[in-house]
């Protein structure tokens, strides 16, 4: 594994900062649960597995500063409301019998660990259904950075590639944070793996020219009955993959299923800072005063995917998890 997004260092989580990549690689030393909120809010750490792992070790670092572990657990469930693993993780501290800092800590590592054997096998059974040679259009990130490593949507790709399938990527660029060009990209470089970066309005020509024969992407929280939340965007693509008989595959661990929702219609929606879609890179790009809806995740129905790849396995339409 060549990435790792975040590091437990002698009671200090370094972090990544994904805020500044791929201009520069800084690493930012976290020693307090409140350090952990704020990069979780601000998405100097973000996808959701990474934001569940991350959220683990910041309940590591409240029970060694002599925290609450109520009152930790709510700071951190507050960070960012669409991502279910983050509420996954924090759960999971929540539950121990003890609020010990070695127990959490423990803890925490072995979220960390299970999340990286689930990359891969994810990989692993989503590779399968990659033919040789084929164009994957994928969009935000999902790769090391977004997980523990290896990735989800991506570790599909980084499996497939690793195959010798001779497959080829087109990264979406994933207004308004750029995600897909400032962090795919530069996964990609570093793993070796054909591609090239397109703007989100492209996707429509190139599917009808022939040149995508299946989409992958992650997800934020998936629904009982399929009903996926990723990355705004998301919906788009899996309308025009189904007009164009393209395959539509989200790739995602198991912790990313919240089977209490019935549907989609019940998972919420994160609504950012304007500032996300007026500016670019600090700079104003919109008119002073221009009004802005700037959701960060949308809902792709179940009836636009035609597969869910888990560590578990592969589900099929329709889909009883």
């Amino acid at each position: 594994m060549s990435i790792k997004p975040m590091i437990w260092d002698d009671s200090v989580l370094r972090m990544l900062d994904q805020r500044v990549l791929p201009a520069k690689e800084t690493w930012l030393e976290l020693k307090t649960s409140d350090e952990v909120v704020n990069a979780i809010k601000t998405m100097a750490v973000r996808g959701a597995p990474a934001i569940g792992v991350a959220a683990a070790y910041g309940m590591a670092l409240a029970a060694k500063n002599g925290e609450g572990r109520e009152d930790a657990g709510a700071r951190l469930t507050a960070s960012r409301p669409t991502a279910v693993n983050l509420f996954w993780a924090i759960d999971r501290i929540k539950s121990l019998p003890t609020w010990n800092f070695d127990a959490v800590l423990s803890e925490a590592r072995a979220i960390e660990e299970e999340d990286l054997a689930m990359n891969h096998a994810i990989g692993r059974n989503g590779a399968d259904l990659i033919s040789e040679g084929w164009n994957i259009l994928t969009v935000c990130n999902t790769g090391s950075l977004a997980t523990a490593g290896h990735g989800t949507a991506f570790g599909v790709i980084h499996t497939a590639h690793d195959d010798g399938k001779r497959i080829h990527v087109y990264s979406c660029e994933t207004r308004p944070r750029q995600q897909g060009l400032r962090l795919t990209a530069w996964e990609l470089l570093r793993e070796g793996i054909p591609f090239h970066s397109i703007a989100d309005g492209a996707a429509a020509s190139m599917m009808r020219a022939g040149k995508i024969d299946c989409v992958i992407a992650g997800a934020d929280r998936i629904a009982a009955n399929g009903d996926s939340a990723n990355k705004i965007g998301t919906y788009s693509l899996a309308v025009l993959a189904k007009h164009h008989g393209i395959p539509f595959f989200i790739a995602a661990p198991s912790s990313t299923f919240d089977l209490r929702l019935a549907s989609g219609d019940l998972i919420p929606i994160e609504d950012r800072d304007a500032a996300e879609l007026t500016h670019i890179e600090g700079v104003r790009v919109a008119p002073e005063g221009t009004q802005v809806f700037n959701p960060a995740f949308d809902v792709t129905p179940g009836d636009l995917i035609d597969a869910i790849i888990t560590e578990n396995g592969v589900y099929h339409r329709p889909y009883a998890f």
